[in-house]
């Protein structure tokens, strides 16, 4: 039996976090009604709505949203450029829009780009002085925001239930993170019947996000209990789950078991926070905004297995199980993890991706200078040198 116990040291004080409300569930849309009565009474009657071109709309969401709105006399101004890995620019435009129509709150509708980007306009909103830019650049420290309501589309980010908000400064290739009390929603709507329509290259990225935030979540230096039983449970229902969803779009029992996997992934990513993988994913798309960040992840997480196996090997036996079996060391844990990747048709390298080795120096530079990634390192299970990371980069080519 796997004793991830021994990894931990009870003498250390652990934060566990569980905070927003969240709506679960098939037809977990329908509770826009409630919310907007609420938001209504309380004297909430303007909001914006951020969402990229077409999903929002394409799923269903809108329609039943608008008419919440309508019906407890709500106005709102929509927002609809978010892109995937959303930019300072983008959130500028946005809190713009906001500030002049009068917005008091925000609904984000989409995955992790319009809900990490209607977080950052939910500061602003309080801020009118600041920027995208100075958001992300820490040059202050928010502590209040416009109340939030995400509704989520993809299984994958976790951000409807986290403080966590992701942008990307384009003139400096930055892809800062943020984390702040005040940014976590007040309410969120999963409803798994909404991502029915994710294409099954969509449905592998966003799963294997949400493997990533709970794998790095168990095993970093501030990992808790909580937060290496939640990645156990995640990582067994990916296992289970992404199969049947790639095999059927349509398996409603598949789509809601993996919506619920990120949504614990989100929450146990906000409890055991992040490292490697995120902070080397960081820099691959902001060098290429088009890049798919679950992408990203998938390709970085075999060398980064391999990194932190030595310090952390009896819970990465224990949370690993359910895809890889038989692991005896950092290579074999490593190559089981491809090996599952693989098996879900994400077999990708960089190099398949259009990175090089001249790349490798940049990429590693990006890492230890872009705002707040040197916090993620920093919590690693091991030592976060520029070599440990540019051997990452290098085992990922």
């Amino acid at each position: 039996m796997n004793n991830w116990e021994n990894d931990l040291n009870i003498n250390e004080v652990k934060e566990i976090r569980t905070r927003t409300t969240v709506y679960f569930g098939c037809g977990a849309i329908q509770k826009i009604k409630d919310i907007a009565k609420l938001y209504f009474e309380r004297g909430i009657d303007k909001v914006i709505v951020m969402s990229g071109k077409n999903a929002y709309k394409s799923t269903g969401a809108w329609a039943v949203v608008e008419k919440a709105l309508k019906e407890n006399s709500i106005e709102y101004v929509n927002y609809d450029k978010v892109t995937p890995n959303p930019t300072t620019v983008a959130i500028d435009e946005a809190a713009k829009l906001a500030r002049e129509f009068g917005a008091k709150a925000v609904i984000t509708i989409g995955g992790g780009s319009p809900t990490d980007a209607g977080k950052s306009v939910a500061i602003l909103l309080k801020y009118p002085n600041e920027t995208g830019s100075s958001l992300y650049t820490f040059k202050f420290t928010p502590t209040k925001a416009a109340p939030i309501v995400a509704i989520n589309l993809t299984h994958g980010t976790g951000s409807e239930t986290n403080r966590f908000a992701v942008a990307t400064i384009l003139e400096k290739n930055y892809k800062p993170a943020i984390a702040y009390d005040c940014i976590y929603p007040e309410f969120a709507i999963d409803d798994s019947d909404l991502m029915l329509g994710l294409s099954p290259k969509q449905t592998r990225y966003v799963s294997i996000d949400a493997v990533n935030h709970v794998i790095e979540a168990a095993t970093s230096t501030v990992a808790s209990p909580y937060s290496i039983t939640l990645a156990r449970q995640v990582i067994e229902l990916v296992a289970k789950y992404l199969p049947k969803a790639i095999q059927n779009s349509d398996n409603k029992e598949a789509r809601y078991y993996l919506c619920y996997a990120a949504l614990m992934g989100g929450v146990c990513f906000d409890n055991g926070l992040l490292h490697y993988t995120h902070a080397l994913e960081h820099p691959l798309s902001a060098m290429k905004p088009d890049f798919s960040h679950g992408l990203g992840l998938a390709i970085l997480l075999p060398a980064v297995i391999k990194n932190i196996y030595s310090s952390k090997s009896e819970t990465l036996n224990y949370i690993l199980e359910p895809i890889v079996k038989n692991i005896n060391s950092a290579e074999s844990a490593a190559e089981g993890v491809y090996e599952w990747l693989k098996s879900v048709d994400v077999p990708n390298k960089l190099k398949d991706e259009g990175f090089s080795e001249s790349d490798i120096e940049k990429l590693t530079e990006l890492a230890f200078t872009t705002p707040s990634l040197d916090g993620l390192l920093s919590i690693a299970p091991t030592k976060a040198t520029r070599d440990a990371v540019a051997t990452i980069y290098k085992e990922s080519l």
